[in-house]
């Protein structure tokens, strides 16, 4: 049966959502993928679906689904790319079609080359020979960690001078990302994102589960934003110290206070995804609190150039 290949739209969001959680499944064992977080990628206002998106159907079966985004317009692309196993030829399709509107997207940045980003399990169900051979290499390895939880997991006991406040209130909100931007403005493929694209990029969310620390004297110095919208565990999605106030504990005392919160909450487990060549050590930190690893992922890089304006147009 020959494949098709058309745009996604929100209505797709149930399939692509079970194809993530069949490759979930194939790579780690388990469904691991939300329906919310499926539909806020396919809403996001950055991505125009009709040309950032792609869907192979054989028949009426989905069987590959791609999708990309620039967070500057600078020829940086965020790259999305699922499959079911053994299905090169799906992959295939979908490949083409990124690394074609990746240059056109580049360019209509202004962009000498564009720089593709994809992150994929180290066992992934897309053949990586396909990559190689196109001229993909990994360029980082990020490990998802998770601990389990317990009725022991009590709140750390105060710093001094530390207080802790979460982020229902806007001021607050805003202020935690500020404090994301500045704490991980060093971080490998990170992008500045105002408030606004920011909020969009992570959908809706619990702000009582996000906190900032302050230290007396030093105003506002740590942030810690988590959700409790994953079925399979809590999950931490930004920890960030600012630099003159590392090496206090800082990190480690809202680790433990997020353990303590989501085991309160009834959670059995809690998870977070860390860059292994993070510069400020935190693998090592999330070692030392419990966490160990659940699964690990490549980032894979393609760097494609932009034909010049005079080429484009001959």
């Amino acid at each position: 049966m020959p494949l098709t290949v058309r745009p996604a739209t929100l209505a797709d969001a149930p399939p692509v959502c079970a194809l993530l959680n069949a490759v979930d499944i194939a790579e780690i064992g388990h469904a691991d993928t939300e329906l919310h977080t499926v539909e806020t990628d396919l809403s996001h206002p950055e991505i125009d679906l009709a040309q950032d998106s792609w869907l192979v159907h054989e028949g009426g079966d989905l069987v590959a689904y791609g999708s990309l985004w620039t967070d500057s317009g600078q020829g940086d692309i965020g790259v999305d790319h699922y499959v079911l196993p053994g299905r090169p030829d799906a992959a295939l399709l979908v490949l083409e079609r990124i690394e074609e509107r990746a240059v056109r997207m580049a360019a209509a940045g202004g962009a000498e080359q564009a720089v593709l980003h994809l992150n994929l399990n180290i066992r992934p169900t897309l053949d990586t020979t396909l990559l190689e051979d196109r001229g993909w290499r990994t360029v980082r390895r990020f490990q998802v960690m998770t601990r389990p939880l317990t009725s022991g997991d009590r709140p750390p006991q105060p710093l001094p001078g530390l207080s802790l406040r979460d982020c229902t209130a806007e001021a607050d909100h805003r202020a935690a990302h500020a404090l994301v931007e500045e704490t991980f403005a060093e971080h490998f493929d990170h992008h500045p994102r105002t408030y606004e694209q920011w909020l969009a990029d992570s959908g809706p969310r619990d702000r009582s589960l996000m906190w900032i620390a302050s230290v007396e004297g030093e105003g506002d110095v740590a942030v810690l934003l988590t959700r409790n919208d994953k079925e399979t565990m809590g999950w931490i999605g930004n920890l960030g110290v600012k630099k003159a106030a590392r090496g206090r504990g800082l990190g480690g005392h809202l680790l433990r206070h997020a353990f303590a919160v989501y085991a309160a909450r009834g959670r059995d487990a809690i998870g977070l995804a860390v860059d292994t060549r993070n510069e400020s050590r935190a693998l090592a930190l999330y070692e030392a609190h419990g966490m160990s690893l659940h699964y690990a992922v490549d980032t894979w890089e393609l760097t494609l150039p932009v034909p010049s304006p005079a080429t484009r147009a001959s």
